[in-house]
Formats: C-alpha cells, sequence, structure tokens
C-alpha cells in the first residue's frame, strides 16, 4: 500500500536514483522498526532444495543488492532467501549512465549496468556485518577486463572467498551486459569452467568441513538444443541448482515502446512467457536430477505458481518488485504455500 502511493514520485526520478533512494528507506525503516515487515511464512511453506531448508520458496534475484548493503532490510519483507551480487575479484564501476531504463507500458526494464559492485571483499564486510542468518546465496562474476581464456581464474578467486559466508554460490555466465561473457555458456567453454570449479569446491569443502552448493544462471535466448546441452553438462558436473533465467536480448513485447532500442537486457513481463518456456524445458531435460530456480518476468502469485507448475523448485523476483513493490512477495509466497510442500 505504501509503495503504490509513493511509486508515482519515485518513478519521476531515473531508475538508477529510484533504486538508490527506495532501498535507503526500507533500510531507514528496519532501524526504525517501521513497515513494511512481513510475518514469517507457516512451517508448512518450507522447501528443501540443494539440501539447504528454505522457509519458503520466493527468493530474491541477484542484481538489486549488489554489494550486500541492504541485506537485513530486505530480508524484513518475507524472502525466504536472499541473492546478493553480482561480485567480481575487483571492484568496477559497469558502464557508463544512463543504464537502466523503465518501459512503464510494458512492465518491463532494461539494464545495462555491466557488473557494477564494489569487489568481493567490500561484499564480504558487509556481509559479515548484515544480522540475518538465513539463507544466503552469492552470485559471482569475471571482472570486465579479464580476458574470457581467463575467466575461470575470476570465478576461481570469488568462490573461495565468498566460501565461507554463502548458504549457496551461483555462477553468472549469462549477463549480457560483459563483453562475450555468455560464451562461457558454450558446450566447451562450460564444460571447462565448471570442471575448474568443481574441483575449487572439492578442496574448499576438505578445507572448511562443508560442501557448499553450486548453481549456474543461464540466459533466456537459448534454444531447446542448447538447453538440453548445459543440462547435460551440469549433471556431467554435478552442479546442485540451474537459475533460469537471466535478461533477454531480444524486444518481444516492447516493440515501438520508448526506449526499446536501448543496448542491455531486458527483464520484466516481456520475458514472462520466454523464461516459463526455458525452465520448463530444463525441467523436463533434467528428469528431477537437478533443481530449477525459476526467475523472470514474475509479476504475480499466478505467475510464481505457473513457474511451479513449469518445474522449477523456487522462484526469484527482482523486476516485478519494481512495478508491484513488497506486497508480491507476501503474494507469491501465499500463491506457493497454499498446496503441499516440495522439495528437491
Amino acid at each position: 500500500m505504501l509503495y503504490s502511493l509513493a511509486r508515482p514520485i519515485l518513478f519521476c526520478l531515473d531508475p538508477e536514483t529510484t533504486h538508490r533512494v527506495t532501498l535507503h528507506a526500507l533500510r531507514g525503516m528496519a532501524r526504525l522498526g517501521l513497515p513494511p515487515a512481513a510475518a514469517p511464512a507457516s512451517a508448512e511453506c518450507a522447501r528443501t532444495v540443494m539440501g539447504i531448508r528454505f522457509p519458503n520458496p520466493v527468493g530474491l534475484a541477484a542484481g538489486l543488492d549488489k554489494n550486500g548493503e541492504y541485506i537485513d532490510a530486505l530480508a524484513r519483507l518475507g524472502f525466504g532467501f536472499i541473492e546478493i551480487g553480482t561480485v567480481t575479484p575487483r571492484a568496477q564501476l559497469g558502464n557508463p549512465r544512463p543504464r537502466m531504463f523503465r518501459i512503464r507500458a510494458g512492465r518491463a526494464v532494461i539494464n545495462r549496468m555491466g557488473f557494477n559492485n564494489d569487489g568481493v571483499d567490500r561484499v564480504l564486510e558487509n556481509v559479515t556485518r548484515a544480522r540475518y542468518r538465513g539463507v544466503l546465496g552469492i552470485n559471482i562474476g569475471k571482472n570486465f577486463d579479464t580476458p574470457l581464456e581467463r575467466a575461470a581464474d575470476d570465478y576461481v578467486a570469488c568462490l573461495r572467498k565468498v566460501y565461507p559466508v554463502a548458504s549457496y554460490v551461483t555462477v553468472n555466465v549469462s549477463s549480457p551486459n560483459t563483453e562475450n561473457l555468455r560464451r562461457l555458456q558454450g558446450t566447451g567453454a562450460l564444460d571447462a569452467l565448471l570442471a575448474t570449479l568443481s574441483a575449487e569446491r572439492r578442496a574448499l569443502a576438505a578445507q572448511h568441513g562443508k560442501t557448499v552448493p553450486l548453481a549456474v544462471k543461464i540466459a533466456p535466448d537459448l534454444d531447446r538444443p542448447k538447453i538440453e546441452s548445459i543440462a547435460a553438462t551440469l549433471l556431467r558436473h554435478a552442479i546442485d541448482a540451474v537459475i533460469a533465467t537471466n535478461t533477454t536480448v531480444t524486444r518481444e513485447g516492447v516493440a515501438g515502446l520508448p526506449h526499446e532500442h536501448e543496448a542491455g537486457g531486458l527483464s520484466g513481463a516481456p520475458l514472462t512467457a520466454r523464461a516459463t518456456t526455458v525452465a520448463r524445458q530444463l525441467a523436463q531435460a533434467l528428469s528431477g536430477k537437478l533443481p530449477v530456480i525459476g526467475v523472470g518476468g514474475i509479476m504475480s502469485g499466478a505467475d510464481a505458481h505457473e513457474r511451479i507448475a513449469a518445474g522449477a523448485s523456487l522462484i526469484q523476483l527482482y523486476t516485478g518488485l519494481v512495478y508491484r513493490g513488497p506486497e508480491l512477495v507476501s503474494e507469491c509466497v501465499a500463491a506457493l504455500c497454499a498446496g503441499a510442500p516440495a522439495s528437491s
């Protein structure tokens, strides 16, 4: 309710400024004990996925809190888990502004942020300061100026740093806003990267006495043969989950609308159908051997329910929050907790 009243004012600001103002406001309200703050979900709402118990199946997608600065404030909104990042070994500014654009008529956003973040060491400081003790995913990537043939070095560096504090780690090979990053989804490149990361995880598990699950986040702009190839690669390397999907480089659903020609990834309502299809095709290819986490274009409780019906075990939100605010979290939790709990 509060967000619906504030949204017209917030939408008068440029999207990146609105993003920062909203997060600052949530943090301020959290410190004062003011709403919004959702009631905890019932025990029947819990899911066990990747060997982790999630209090409810609705999570925050990576990208909204890149540096883990607002974990405690966001946790009050009722998420069953929070994913921060994408984080890179070294701090980087990302692409020049403006780099985020609302397409209000399409309930969509185009962004070309470019992994702007304060670097893994600063993010770890923020995580350590947070009081949150729930499920925390950390999304890792490569620096923009690291050659693709050395990308594994960046992922390994991040994995080593975040391993002690992350509930799970997401390997982001699907952002369209770092040049050539999506080439890492190619069969040979992905196979080599995951072989390196799996070996590193075995060493870290021995060192820390625990095995932290690994997830891989993929693009929506993949055909069925490519999806099936990725599924086989994930299974071969005993990856624990796949997150489907990142933003799309297509412009279906926003043709003729302002900003349609801006470079970057498109998210929001135009992505709903495609992200659902990819989740379904992945679930079919994996035959229940690996859980799918559904993200992309989830704008309502009905969308969340459809993504679970397509084969996802959990869902994540981002752009839907831009247009709906915190009420979307409780709506999705209610929609998904009406039936029996699921585990995978």
